[in-house]
């Protein structure tokens, strides 16, 4: 049967947490975006979902413990003689939050608005045959997604091992010449062409995200010419945020590219004077290591958006090793690539399947 919001649950306001919040307290405190500390009381039961008041109105959280939500977020309280609470947080995984949206500033929810939103609500025993499926999914998705970051974690230390110890060191520049990107006017960009542009917002920790992509209407001249990307050249962020998941700094080797690419302002780029010298890899494998992500933030100017020049991280200093020592821990790596690239496809299978149920059930 189909019923409203109103029918099947019950809409907790959130209050400001100044007079319960306690580093000690016992439950936590919850926004739109996660965990913001800990309270001596709570306004929410466990198994609730979390839906953002104001600003991150489309990212449902669910939690399984008793919390304190703030004013920004609201937490739905299922009704639990018809609806199962995860059956809920996935329905509301799958509902675009966003059209309820009404501002032009601040996206926003309303109480009202949320209690006329409908949704098919089966039997029990059916509700929960559904979530024990997409549960098992999520903890398959989850189990792959951990085995990627340990092995990421074991390539940094097999790195540490063979280099930590090194006492010769030069700066990275003696090898590799490091570079910024070019001013582009905002006249010169479109949202199609024949030339894209590679910026800040397209470079993430080891991989390059084309969701968002600026382009040169035509073809680049001279002017351009010294800032076009090649394949195996290395980028790193330059500015805000400069530092990704796991303490990296936001940097990766460009692998493919299906047109020809410049580089903004504020991206820096890595590229090695003589490949038999010295290998892309290992200077990436620098670059993951907690002792660049340190002298990163020493080197950062600027409060509220922190920069680091390519001046800076042309003078880090790196292990002065042999090619054949580098090739040694590039072997390594490319054993474990192999292992990642058939975790990927089994996480990518998952999600896959995983998403389909969700439309199936939810559309």
């Amino acid at each position: 049967m189909e019923y409203s919001f109103e029918d099947v649950l019950t809409i907790r306001n959130g209050r400001n947490q100044k007079a319960v919040e306690n580093p000690n307290g016992k439950y936590p405190i919850y926004g739109s975006g996660g965990i913001m500390g800990y309270a001596d009381d709570f306004i929410c039961s466990g198994d609730t979902v979390i839906i953002g008041r104001k600003g991150n109105i489309n990212n449902p959280i669910y939690v399984s413990e008793p919390f304190w939500n703030v004013d920004t977020a609201f937490g739905l309280e299922s009704k639990n003689d018809l609806l199962n609470p995860r059956y809920l947080y996935y329905f509301c995984k799958r509902f675009d939050f966003e059209k309820l949206n009404k501002t032009v500033t601040i996206p926003s929810l309303t109480k009202s608005d949320l209690l006329k939103i409908r949704l098919n609500v089966p039997e029990l025993s059916i509700q929960e045959e559904i979530v024990s499926k997409l549960v098992k999914l999520e903890k398959i998705v989850q189990l792959r997604l951990n085995e990627l970051q340990k092995l990421d974690e074991l390539v940094k230390a097999r790195f540490v091992e063979m280099f930590g110890s090194v006492e010769k060191k030069i700066p990275l520049s003696t090898l590799c010449d490091v570079s910024g990107g070019y001013s582009f006017k905002s006249g010169d960009i479109t949202s199609d062409g024949a030339v894209k542009i590679l910026q800040i917002g397209n470079v993430y920790l080891d991989d390059i995200s084309w969701e968002t992509t600026n382009y040169l209407p035509k073809g680049y001249d001279e002017t351009y010419s010294r800032f076009l990307l090649n394949k195996g050249d290395i980028v790193v962020a330059l500015t805000r945020p400069i530092i990704q998941s796991l303490g990296n700094v936001k940097a990766c080797i460009v692998r493919d590219l299906d047109l020809p690419c410049l580089l903004n302002q504020r991206v820096g780029r890595i590229v090695p004077r003589n490949n038999r010298e010295v290998s892309n890899q290992f200077i990436y494998g620098c670059l993951m290591t907690c002792d660049f992500t340190r002298y990163v933030k020493s080197c950062c100017i600027g409060c509220s958006q922190p920069n680091i020049s390519s001046n800076d991280i042309g003078n880090y200093m790196i292990p002065d090793v042999s090619f054949n020592e580098q090739m040694m821990f590039v072997n390594f790596k490319e054993q474990i690539d192999k292992s990642k690239v058939a975790i990927q496809k089994s996480l990518a299978e998952t999600q896959l399947l995983f998403d389909k149920l969700m439309q199936d059930y939810f559309g």
